[in-house]
């Protein structure tokens, strides 16, 4: 059983995705919340698998309250709602740990899958999309020490060279069956490097490494 937190400031709306989800087998809706503090209570308290975040909120909004609800439960899964499929928040959503982002007007089918993709560790966001939210928005990512002179950022450390040329590769929306090709092994192979890319750096997913490859600086704009 999935277990999903709804949390928007429009009871309507939570109330539209409840009579959606409680219609499915595997998905129980276990609570909701108006606002990203009432979130955070709720989600320490129950510990969801799913939250469905919006982030335009009074009050605490749904960055701060996700920020907070992936450093403290690293199990539980966030998806932005947003109105757009390139939109700031969104943006800020994944830079603050959120797995994906979903339109707030996605039909249920689709609703359903997602929470169930998400559940299952994965993200919903293609690292293609996600480069290019990073580009449009290069200008909201801090500056990493050593990662935008020609060294190698103290995130990536870590990592061995050929580690560092998939992360490289994932920060450029490349696929696993792409990697493999451009480095001429198996795909098998490369599954391995991009479990190890991500357990090294605490990426929760591939859009969590694409992130962080375009923040320190390991990817650029245009790249």
């Amino acid at each position: 059983m999935i277990r999903v937190l709804l949390v928007d400031d429009q009871a309507l709306l939570r109330t539209g995705f409840r009579l959606v989800l409680e219609a499915v087998e595997d998905i129980e809706v276990v609570g909701e919340a108006g606002d990203g503090a009432a979130a955070e209570q709720m989600a320490r308290a129950l510990e969801p698998d799913v939250i469905l975040m919006d982030v335009r909120m009074p009050g605490r909004n749904g960055i701060e309250a996700t920020q907070a609800i992936t450093q403290a439960l690293p199990s539980t899964r966030v998806l932005i709602l947003t109105t757009f499929d390139l939109d700031e928040y969104a943006f800020a959503g994944l830079r603050a740990g959120a797995s994906g982002f979903l339109l707030k007007d996605t039909k249920p089918a689709d609703l359903i899958e997602v929470i169930r993709v998400v559940a299952s560790g994965d993200a919903v966001v293609s690292p293609r999309i996600t480069r290019r939210m990073l580009e449009l928005f290069s200008d909201r990512l801090p500056e990493v020490a050593g990662g935008t002179d020609g060294g190698v950022a103290a995130e990536l450390a870590c990592l061995t060279p050929r580690e560092l040329e998939v992360l490289t590769l994932i920060g450029q929306g490349l696929s696993n069956a792409e990697i493999a090709a451009t480095l001429v092994v198996s795909e098998a192979t490369v599954k391995t490097h991009v479990g190890n890319v991500l357990a090294k750096t605490g990426s929760r997913d591939r859009v969590q490494a694409v992130v962080l490859a375009h923040a320190t600086g390991l990817v650029g704009p245009g790249a």
